[in-house]
């Protein structure tokens, strides 16, 4: 089996290629929610090449997307140039998690997903913090339910909103400043992004804790997330796969109840 998973975010999109025992190759891509099933075919197929692969030897797809309005052409990419038809997390997909919340059908594909992969590596109950274009804290419980969680803007976000709303504050990379105490207006910006990141994610898994009332571990997943590892003692896990983990997970879930 080759497969062919999708994890589609507000900003950027991985591919990535699982042969049934190793990833064996991811790329991304800005996420355009207009882009076309051709476009995207071309796109990929000129990256395949370059691993020595082809369109034509991937036989199954995935795809997790919190874009609606490009589900309808990834789907369209598996189907005309994969010859598959998709599972696609919050459709066809089973997940084998349930959602224990007041509106099961709100709980967003990537939050889902990473639940799948978190319970499957982690005992006990658990927060996912991850971060992209939103900062989410999802809580999950001993038996892989999906029990709600946080939704707080993203730190490149918060940079974004910085930099346009006032016009003295220039567009900034995050990066641990040397001092929490700025002396110019970047290392202001960027002690205020990245300690405040950092006071939010103690703050909030704190408040998470004492409302839950049982001892919770915490794993860290998204790219952002990363920079803030060796920052703070309230992340016991750093794991950049989690996602992937996942999807592949629930890939092998729908394939075994199909076999």
């Amino acid at each position: 089996m080759m497969l062919l998973a999708i994890e589609q975010g507000n900003t950027n999109t991985l591919f990535a290629v699982h042969d049934g025992t190793d990833w064996i190759a991811q790329w991304r891509t800005a996420t355009e929610a207009a882009r076309t099933a051709d476009e995207y075919a071309v796109w990929l197929s000129q990256l395949l090449e370059m691993r020595g692969l082809s369109i034509g030897t991937l036989s199954g797809c995935i795809v997790s997307s919190v874009v609606p309005q490009s589900i309808f052409n990834l789907r369209n990419l598996a189907r005309r140039y994969l010859n598959i038809e998709p599972l696609v997390v919050g459709e066809n997909a089973v997940l084998g998690a349930t959602a224990r919340i007041d509106k099961p059908s709100e709980a967003g594909a990537d939050r889902l997903v990473n639940a799948v992969g978190a319970h499957l590596t982690y005992p006990g109950d658990l927060i996912v913090i991850d971060s992209g274009t939103a900062t989410t804290f999802d809580v999950v419980a001993a038996d892989g339910a999906f029990e709600g969680g946080i939704i707080a803007p993203g730190v490149n976000l918060s940079l974004q909103a910085l930099h346009e709303a006032a016009a003295m504050l220039p567009r900034i990379a995050i990066q641990k400043p040397a001092r929490v105490i700025g002396k110019d207006t970047v290392s202001n910006m960027q002690s205020g992004v990245f300690w405040g990141y950092i006071a939010l994610i103690e703050g909030l898994v704190a408040r998470i804790k004492a409302e839950w009332g049982k001892p919770m571990t915490v794993i860290g997943t998204g790219g952002v997330v990363s920079l803030f590892e060796g920052a703070t003692d309230s992340i016991d896990h750093f794991d950049p796969d989690l996602t992937l983990r996942g999807l592949l997970e629930i890939h092998r879930r729908n394939t075994h109840m199909g076999a």
